[in-house]
């Protein structure tokens, strides 16, 4: 195939993929070569699972126009005459994704695709009533009440190569259902190839399964108070250290970013009861790898655990 003909003035990226983390500022790169005559930019942001397309901004070199897609913490860079790149203020979980940048000038429309990840964690949830109770849309506010979001596909994978495994098919944010399998067993499917297993897309209102979620590094900190409190005592407890019961999410990131390490059972604002290990020994629950382990979802009076609270900094 011959070449396409005429300028190209858009610089394809060095890398596609930009990295960040929650709370940080990311730079998605969009530079032209030479500048046309008369040219607008166009940003947009693509929404997974979905076959559209959500506008974030408009510049036409010297003015731009904010869309409101991000809350206002969108702008471009503006190095140079020649920089149309996006910045993005406080990355959030939702923005995540792929975006577009677009030059329009009239003749000869061109684009580059950037893909924004998140370093972060997934984690299985399901409610304290026990498995498979999630429509699609329960599973996405469920992820939203523990401080993440629904997981992609491409966050279940990495997930997966860093060892989650799971037997239970959980929503992803695609609207698929799967769950990773590192250690294949009658249980889990079968015996066949460790993998990603997958029940494809189901009925996003009558199908019910858990969810894996999403979260990634936290603005606050996660801390242990002991005791031998009820739920109720656990809330007060946090209070008076200024802060809150944690989610499940906050006490996932905590473990993943800031290596918490504990023993302990404590409390969770779901009313489950959960503890961190990332230095796996006996006396820890036993098992062999590093993880969040679970104790369920005791009766709220039991005033048998501590608590893991949540503050901002």
């Amino acid at each position: 195939m011959a070449p396409h003909p005429g300028p190209h003035y858009l610089l394809p990226p060095i890398h596609e993929v930009i990295h960040s983390r929650r709370g940080a500022t990311a730079t998605l790169p969009c530079v032209l070569g030479t500048s046309p005559p008369s040219y607008k930019v166009r940003w947009s942001k693509v929404e997974p699972g979905e076959l559209r397309e959500t506008l974030i901004l408009i510049t036409n070199g010297l003015h731009a126009r904010d869309y409101g897609l991000l809350g206002g913490r969108a702008s471009l860079r503006r190095g140079h005459r020649l920089d149309a790149s996006l910045v993005i203020k406080n990355v959030r979980l939702e923005d995540e994704g792929r975006y577009r940048c677009e030059l329009i000038n009239g003749i000869e429309d061109e684009s580059v695709a950037l893909t924004l990840r998140l370093e972060g964690v997934v984690f299985p949830y399901q409610p304290s009533r026990g498995r498979y109770q999630f429509n699609y849309f329960e599973a996405k506010r469920a992820c939203e009440e523990q401080d993440g979001r629904l997981a992609t596909y491409g966050q279940l994978y990495q997930a997966w190569t860093e060892g989650l495994d799971w037997c239970n098919a959980g929503w992803l944010l695609e609207g698929s259902v799967r769950y990773p399998v590192l250690t294949a067993r009658a249980p889990c499917g079968g015996h066949g190839r460790p993998g990603i297993r997958s029940y494809g897309p189901r009925d996003r209102s009558r199908d019910r399964y858990d969810a894996f979620c999403f979260t990634s590094a936290l603005a606050g900190q996660v801390f242990f108070v002991p005791g031998r409190l009820t739920l109720s005592e656990a809330h007060a407890a946090c209070r008076r250290r200024g802060a809150v019961v944690a989610k499940v999410g906050h006490l996932y990131a905590a473990w993943k970013f800031s290596g918490l390490d504990r023993c302990d059972g404590g409390w969770l604002a779901d009313g489950s009861v959960r503890f961190p290990i990332t230095t796996p020994r006996p006396r820890c629950g036993g098992l062999p790898d590093p993880g969040v382990r679970s104790f369920g979802f005791p009766r709220p009076q039991q005033a048998a655990y501590g608590t893991y609270c949540y503050a901002e900094k």
